[in-house]
């Protein structure tokens, strides 16, 4: 058979604009059927947004009253602070590491505020900045020390949470309660949306406001660029010439000001300081950047899939506050089964990926 003209091969072999779409379409000669592929690297959070999507249809399917608007608002609501530390923790898991102190972070914040606040009566103006200050300091500390000596993030982290929890028992072993106006003042205004329907709080604005800042950082500077090249290869990116060491302990500044800033809005929520507070939270913020989607082994994830991952643990809580007959403690057991099966599907993806 003689080989076809140099046209048709030309044809053939011409690159196609669609394959840079997210989605691929493509039509069979003398039908009308159109094929649609999802890029692979929306799968995860495709899944966490399916997955979302599946179990506020379920409530309102079992449940008078689920799908109402404040209902809704209040998974953002009660969950503000959490969404906050799961945006540090997103770029941190994107560079391959990881970051066991936000929690402590976030209990160490509380009392600074709250024995400043109440012992020493600063105005929360002044505080509120000093806190802030000190959690980046401390996560730029343990970034500095994770690229500067190449110590194991999972070390420094873990040694970072018991040393935060350790310095709010040198500040009180008691919980310090809050009673400035400044600070209820802010945790009690509410902004009527869709007239007097629903409302949001101070707290759920920021927590938005948060991610759509790390949303143009990830993916509109150079810093984010550099996050996920870190965390698809580090080799790669030394070799590209790209600024690793300084965006390795920027990442962990970042989460450190995110865990600071969670403080805050935290203090907001508790209306105290203790050094109990925000206990076990570290592994929640983990537990919902992975269910948002973002890969362990770093390099893949959006911070949206986070906001999800976290909307998905509200509403889960909401979903058995809603039933009456379960225990609080289903909620824990429906995470873990979700983290198995979402480490599950990364280790499917990674396999195919790779």
């Amino acid at each position: 058979m003689s080989a076809p003209p140099l046209s048709v091969r030309a044809e053939v072999s011409k690159p196609s604009d669609e394959s840079r779409m997210p989605f691929d379409t493509s039509a069979q000669t003398g039908g009308s059927v159109r094929r649609m592929h999802l890029d692979p690297k929306y799968i995860p959070v495709a899944a966490t947004i399916s997955l979302f999507v599946a179990m506020a249809t379920l409530g309102s399917v079992l449940y008078d009253g689920f799908l109402s608007p404040q209902v809704f608002l209040n998974l953002l609501i009660d969950n503000a602070f959490l969404v906050i530390v799961a945006v540090g923790m997103t770029f941190v898991i994107l560079s391959g590491g990881i970051d066991l102190s936000v929690g402590s972070v976030i209990a160490l914040t509380t009392m600074i505020s709250a024995a400043l606040v109440e012992h020493h009566h600063w105005s929360p103006l002044v505080v509120m900045p000093l806190v802030l200050a000190v959690g980046t300091g401390f996560g730029g500390f343990m970034g500095w020390l994770i690229q500067r000596f190449r110590l194991q993030p999972f070390i420094v982290t873990l040694a970072g949470m018991f040393l935060a929890r350790g310095l709010c028992y040198l500040i009180s072993i008691d919980s310090i309660s809050i009673t400035n106006e400044t600070y209820a003042t802010l945790a009690q205004t509410r902004l009527p949306l869709w007239g007097e329907e629903a409302a949001i709080t101070i707290s759920a604005l920021l927590a938005l406001a948060v991610v759509a800042l790390a949303v143009f950082i990830a993916h509109g500077t150079e810093f984010g660029r550099t996050v996920y090249a870190i965390g698809g290869n580090e080799q790669s990116a030394l070799l590209m010439g790209l600024p690793v060491a300084r965006t390795t302990v920027l990442v962990y500044t970042l989460s450190g000001f995110c865990s600071a800033l969670a403080g805050i809005v935290f203090t907001f929520y508790m209306q105290s300081g203790y050094g109990l507070h925000a206990v076990g939270l570290e592994l929640d913020a983990i537990a919902a950047v992975v269910i948002g989607g973002t890969l362990l082994s770093g390099g893949v994830g959006y911070v949206v899939g986070s906001l999800f991952g976290v909307l998905i643990l509200g509403i889960i809580q909401t979903l058995i506050m809603f039933d009456g007959s379960l225990s609080s403690w289903w909620t824990r057991i429906v995470i873990g089964a979700l983290l198995f099966v979402f480490c599950l599907l990364q280790r499917l993806f990674e396999a195919r990926r790779g």
